[in-house]
């Protein structure tokens, strides 16, 4: 499962995901998620619009993650594509009452930063 990232400012990560973010697509990007969302008070959006599968692996590690840069004093938001499979089971998950979910760029960038865009 491909991981990049940009840093689009000194505080505002864009990491994008693609691939099936199933329990083998978590695998390879466990550690190399962790590492780029562990960054003190950073905003960051997972960029999920390339990812073609998630399940509750993929659910749980994007959970984990958020939980660890709220404790570093930042925030995580997802990007899907409106009405794609992956935003349709975010939401039933309820995985948006923890952490937003963005269905397009400009959307995260206000949720993300505010009006400092």
């Amino acid at each position: 499962m491909p991981i990049s990232y940009v840093d689009r400012s000194a505080r505002f990560r864009h990491i994008k995901l693609s691939g099936r973010l199933d329990a083998l697509g978590v695998n390879e990007i466990a550690h190399p998620l962790a590492t780029l969302t562990s960054i003190e008070m950073r905003q960051i959006l997972v960029d999920l619009t390339g990812v073609t599968f998630l399940n509750s692996t993929g659910i749980s590690e994007l959970i984990r993650n958020a939980i660890a840069q709220q404790k570093l004093g930042g925030r995580i938001a997802v990007l899907v594509e409106d009405n794609s499979l992956v935003a349709k089971t975010l939401i039933a998950v309820g995985i948006d009452s923890l952490l937003p979910v963005c269905k397009n760029y400009p959307q995260a960038e206000q949720v993300l930063l505010g009006s400092s865009t």
